[in-house]
């Protein structure tokens, strides 16, 4: 099996502190079932205020959105709307919880793809529009006029976005926005239809975390913002979407390490790490190890609102002066929406242990009352160890909450395997070394699981119902307190 590799997860205080809790955690899931996911609804509103702290440090304006599409919790979103925070809604549902949730529909962005119904909604309720091609907002207009409404707010979505030789600097292309070099079509339109619609401005969201390749498309939309000022028009925002990133692994090292042992399996060099040599996009050909390694970068060493006073303090590709500055000059509001970076350390999931066996190899397979879609991690790319909450009187009584301890032993190295009868309802498929073998009833913990991990691939297969959610905190007195997810408001904590 070789020497264990750990990926300890990174635990802020607020999550640690519920973590050295295990008999609240256990009463929990005792009450209310597993899976169990819990969420930290205070934690999102500091999240909102780190962000905030960065736009004051680059003395700029403009608004917050939470991308809903990362978690569907009603408890994060009523705690957001109780903030200065905006919403990003991707469908009409999305819609309809943000407005049922608190929210102005002045600071919600109906972004995405948009069916009849979900175009309608936002314009009846005047929510911002992304627009995201010519005919969408040809659409949006007939509709306006229509229904006789208000003229409706929108953001032009902009991709394909390229330095001044002509040479793309987008790493992959996207079926979303329309080319910056076709944005005339889209501006003429707005002129044309000014007593329909009003251009707030011009956004664009890049599946890159390259700061180089950002700040191309953030000079580039200040540039269409300067031709639309030229054409008479007003626009004042540009909406550089979401990517901040969060990093869910406490030691960098750990991470290089596993990664270059994971090679080193594919290619037959060691044990292996995963079910049946599964290499996460690699593969051994010829004693050469191919593809690309699909994993999210579980260690960064800037993500959050790091990441975005890096970007703000990037300089513009050919105008030379920093991405913030740039913005300042022109008198533009930033507009962001984070999703991921805004729930991290917001989110904890909890399975009890069913069944353990051994496999042939010499590894076990823990078997948990939860399916590999209830918390998914792999689904997302993020490998990040679990932590072991054995119940009063299991296990080592010289560990703490998370197994650790004098007396723990050597690591054991584990699967853990879903309920589905499916050979592929594996909830992980790397070997995972726990401190010491899980009893019956004890529980294992997922850190961080707020962001996409909770419910972006949840179903209910075998007529399984879904993981239920909690919203957990400290009262001002330190006691604790929990509500349904659906029953939470911040009124009643």
């Amino acid at each position: 099996m070789g020497a264990p590799l750990f990926l300890e997860p990174r635990l802020e205080p607020p999550l640690r502190e519920l973590l050295d809790d295990p008999d609240h955690l256990h009463g929990l899931v005792d009450a209310l079932g597993s899976p169990l996911h819990l969420l930290l609804p205070d934690v999102v509103a500091a999240n909102v205020a780190a962000f905030r702290a960065v736009y004051r440090r680059h003395r700029l304006g403009g608004r917050i959105c939470f991308a809903h599409k990362a978690n569907g919790s009603s408890a994060l979103v009523r705690r957001l709307a109780a903030t200065e925070a905006g919403l990003d809604a991707a469908s009409v549902n999305e819609l309809s919880h943000a407005l049922g949730s608190g929210f102005a529909p002045e600071r919600v962005l109906a972004t995405g793809p948009k069916d009849p119904a979900f175009l309608w909604l936002a314009a009846r309720a005047g929510a911002t529009v992304h627009v995201d091609a010519p005919a969408e907002l040809a659409d949006l207009v007939r509709l306006v006029r229509a229904e006789g409404l208000p003229r409706a707010r929108v953001l032009l979505r902009l991709s394909a976005f390229a330095s001044d030789g002509g040479v793309h600097l987008l790493a992959r292309r996207s079926r979303f926005g329309t080319p910056v070099g076709a944005v005339g079509e889209l501006l003429d339109l707005v002129e044309r239809e000014a007593d329909a619609v009003e251009l707030l401005g011009v956004a664009y969201h890049l599946d890159t975390t390259d700061l180089n390749e950002k700040a191309l498309a953030l000079e580039s939309c200040v540039r269409v913002l300067d031709e639309a000022r030229r054409r008479g028009l007003a626009p004042r925002v540009v909406d550089i979407g979401g990517g901040f990133g969060t990093s869910y692994l406490a030691d960098g090292a750990q991470w290089e390490r596993y990664t270059t042992e994971l090679t080193q399996a594919v290619l037959g060099r060691r044990p292996p790490l995963t079910w049946r040599g599964h290499g996460y996009g690699l593969r051994n050909e010829g004693g050469t190890a191919r593809g690309r390694l699909s994993l999210y970068p579980a260690h960064r060493p800037v993500a959050g609102p790091g990441y975005l006073d890096a970007l703000l303090s990037t300089p513009a590709p050919t105008l030379g002066r920093t991405l913030a500055d740039l913005l300042l000059e022109h008198l533009h509001d930033l507009w962001i929406e984070p999703g991921r970076a805004l729930v991290d350390q917001a989110g904890l999931s909890l399975a009890r242990v069913v069944d353990v066996r051994a496999t042939e190899d010499g590894a076990h397979l823990v078997r948990l009352a939860m399916t590999a879609a209830d918390v998914s991690l792999e689904e997302h790319g993020v490998l990040t160890d679990p932590l072991l909450l054995p119940r009063a009187g299991h296990g080592n009584a010289n560990s703490d909450a998370n197994g650790n301890g004098d007396g723990a032993g050597a690591a054991v190295g584990v699967y853990l395997v879903g309920e589905l009868c499916l050979e592929a309802d594996l909830v992980t498929r790397r070997l995972v070394f726990l401190p010491r073998l899980p009893d019956r009833g004890d529980l294992v913990a997922f850190a961080n699981t707020a962001g996409y991990c909770m419910d972006f691939r949840a179903h209910h297969a075998q007529l399984r119902p879904g993981a239920r959610r909690v919203a957990v905190g400290r009262r001002d007195d330190g006691t604790r307190w929990w509500s349904l997810d659906e029953q939470y408001w911040p009124t009643t904590r």
